[in-house]
């Protein structure tokens, strides 16, 4: 499963991500000309649009949910005109009720689901299942190919179930420690961690890890991801959320991967961390004098949730892109993915639907420092009968280093065929819920980057076709020509190692292009 979410991924990436030094807190805004910082160029693009209208694109954010109540994202909000709020009824008649901000696909009369299996663990259990009492020498042909990769499943899903466990053990290790420091000074700070007396050698190790760690993160923060680390690990060691219980809570059936109209208009969820976060970076308010400055002044964020703690549902996916295409969303922001797409021809045939309609997607590479011309991960443009959808952007994470080589985030995926371009992902400062911000981490936050530019662009040049964009955006990429670190920090290379385009996203240099062609 691809740890998309932002803490978790940070905690095993200390050296890299924190010893740069602090970033600018509107880094991903900056333009890599003016500033001599690899952001989005998005501030120098506005000069350039002065005196120009942008049409309104609403931006999907198909992720954990939103906290609409956020003060600097209630105004970005798309709304739904067509529907009255609260009355019950399916006003517009688009086969979701009250649904103002978007949708949630993992809600329903029984509540919402917050932790869900990962995909390799529910198809593993599937067929164990199925082959609990099995004659090998009596299956068919067709089940003997079944069986036999039943068998491949199971040896990675349990290798991956003991690299799991080792995992969990450091988060512990984290939380038994700060536990330590409180009981001995009374609550657990920077000072408090700093005066600390580690009683043996591990506690050492964890007191300067800490250390690093709270040069990003508040520590009341840090207490409270990793308090919900450790209480779902426990609640949910070795869990499959099976269909039974997605019935009850959702009230859909899972296996009916026809079914379209299920859920509930409950557009936070259990928790809207991650996409709280992500729509932020899109499209926070500009101008308000709080918090922070989006991308996309002319952006409406539509809430779609599809994304569980564990790996999301490809019939979710699906309905997640239609509910968007079809309620007027232009561009997609896709933070989240996978190893195993068991419907796949379900996504296959939503991305399509996207393309016809003119709907550009903008998906996150993952964060595992893996190639993905040697292993892709899901939802992914390449369909099942070998086409690429060109509709689709794979985002890649950079960092404002000023060091050629730590330009990438090393965490990041990435993809000589196989990822488009680079966006800001390192300690990017956006809205979290209650109305709150922070510093997150990841391709997850270089996706929405990419969107925000992608929202740009299409509102200010609405002639422009999906297609056309992506391809506007590939063109004008800023070039690097330096040795950089491929993520990992293995090896070295060049930006066309690791991109297509080679490069990093500019709006800036997009527009610029724009306004020279209309000359």
């Amino acid at each position: 499963m691809i740890k998309y979410t932002f803490l978790l991924s940070a905690l095993f990436t200390f050296s890299f991500l924190f010893g740069q030094g602090k970033a600018p807190a509107n880094w991903y805004l900056k333009d890599p000309v003016k500033d001599k910082i690899y952001g989005v160029g998005a501030e120098e693009a506005y000069k350039l649009l002065i005196g120009k209208k942008a049409k309104e694109v609403i931006v999907a954010v198909i992720d954990s949910g939103v906290d609409t109540e956020h003060p600097d994202l209630k105004e970005v909000l798309w709304v739904n005109e067509d529907e009255i709020p609260g009355n019950g009824i399916d006003d517009d008649k688009n086969g979701y009720i009250d649904d103002v901000h978007g949708w949630s696909f993992l809600g329903g009369p029984g509540g919402d689901i917050g932790e869900e299996s990962s995909e390799l663990s529910r198809m593993y259990y599937a067929d164990k299942v199925y082959f609990a009492n099995a004659d090998t020498n009596s299956l068919s042909a067709a089940e003997m190919t079944r069986y036999k990769k039943f068998k491949e499943i199971e040896a990675i899903f349990l290798a991956e179930k003991v690299s799991a466990q080792r995992q969990m053990e450091g988060i512990m290790a984290l939380s038994n420690y700060m536990d330590a420091v409180k009981k001995e000074k009374g609550s657990f700070t920077k000072s408090t961690n700093k005066s600390y007396k580690p009683k043996n050698e591990i506690e050492q190790k964890i007191k300067s890890r800490m250390k690093v760690i709270l040069m990003a993160y508040k520590p009341e923060f840090l207490e409270k991801e990793i308090g919900t680390m450790v209480a779902n690990s426990q609640q949910n060691s070795d869990k499959v959320v099976n269909d039974s219980l997605r019935i009850a809570l959702v009230g859909d059936n899972p296996r009916d991967m026809r079914e379209k109209y299920y859920g509930c208009n409950r557009y936070k969820g259990p928790d809207a961390m991650h996409g709280t976060h992500v729509s932020g970076i899109i499209a926070a308010k500009r101008g308000n004098g709080i918090g922070i400055e989006g991308i996309a002044e002319n952006a409406k964020i539509m809430v779609v949730r599809v994304v569980p703690n564990g790996d999301e549902r490809d019939k979710d996916i699906a309905n997640g892109i239609y509910y968007a295409v079809d309620n007027g969303a232009k561009v997609i922001n896709m933070s989240f993915g996978k190893y195993y797409s068991p419907n796949k021809e379900v996504i296959d045939a939503a991305v399509r639907y996207a393309n016809e309609h003119d709907v550009l997607l903008l998906h996150a590479a993952g964060n595992e420092s893996k190639n993905k011309d040697l292993q892709d991960s899901y939802p992914t443009r390449k369909f099942m009968n070998g086409e690429i959808a060109s509709n689709w952007i794979e985002v890649g994470a950079s960092s404002s280093s000023k060091d050629s080589k730590k330009l990438l985030a090393e965490f990041s995926n990435y993809g000589a065929t196989t990822v488009d371009l680079f966006a800001p992902g390192v300690d990017l400062y956006s809205t979290i819920p209650d109305a709150n911000y922070g510093d997150a981490s990841g391709t997850s936050m270089a996706c929405p980057a990419a969107a925000g530019v992608a929202a740009m662009i299409r509102g200010y040049f609405p002639s422009l076709t999906a297609t056309e964009v992506r391809e506007l955006l590939m063109k004008t990429a800023i070039r690097y020509d330096k040795v950089i670190t491929i993520p990992g920090g293995a090896t070295s290379g060049k930006m066309t190692d690791v991109s297509i385009s080679g490069g990093f996203i500019n709006a800036a240099s997009a527009v610029r292009l724009l306004l020279q062609e209309q000359k």
